[in-house]
């Protein structure tokens, strides 16, 4: 089948119910996405597909077929996926980083749908888990990022 992930196109042999996370990962070597829970809950295997916070985990590759992938490997290659990353950076977010790759993506999501997100917004927004408990760097990189309001 054929998938376009970070703007290019792959043909790839799988079969359509492989979860799109281990496509990504084992068959084109994209490494960025991790593994974490395989049950949608934690949110470190978080891609955008078209423009939306989708857990690669538990979605069949089937299911993006004709649709755009995003991976951390090409956020930067996005305004707002460069101004995440810059800030993260800036602001020392991570800690052992296993998480941030889900963390950044989820917030190029929620800025490139709502560059002025409200508190409640970011909350809602930002569930991914973090077992180092970086919540409060998270939630400032998003609302430094939010108070520039072009994200």
């Amino acid at each position: 089948m054929e998938l376009r992930i970070n703007q290019k196109t792959y043909q790839v042999d799988a079969d359509a119910d492989t979860p799109l996370l281990w496509v990504i990962r084992d068959d084109l070597g994209m490494t960025g996405t991790k593994y974490g829970c395989g049950l949608a809950q934690c949110g470190a295997c978080s891609v955008l597909v078209d423009g939306n916070v989708v857990r690669s985990c538990v979605t069949p590759v089937a299911g993006v077929v004709g649709r755009e992938v995003t991976t951390i490997e090409a956020i930067e290659a996005d305004d707002v996926g460069k101004r995440v990353v810059s800030t993260w950076v800036d602001l020392q977010v991570a800690q052992c980083g296993y998480c941030q790759s889900g963390q950044v993506m989820a917030a190029t999501a929620l800025l490139k749908q709502n560059p002025k997100p409200s508190d409640a917004q970011i909350e809602a927004a930002m569930v991914n888990l973090c077992r180092c408990g970086t919540y409060n760097a998270i939630h400032a990189a998003v609302h430094e990022l939010a108070s520039k309001g072009d994200a």
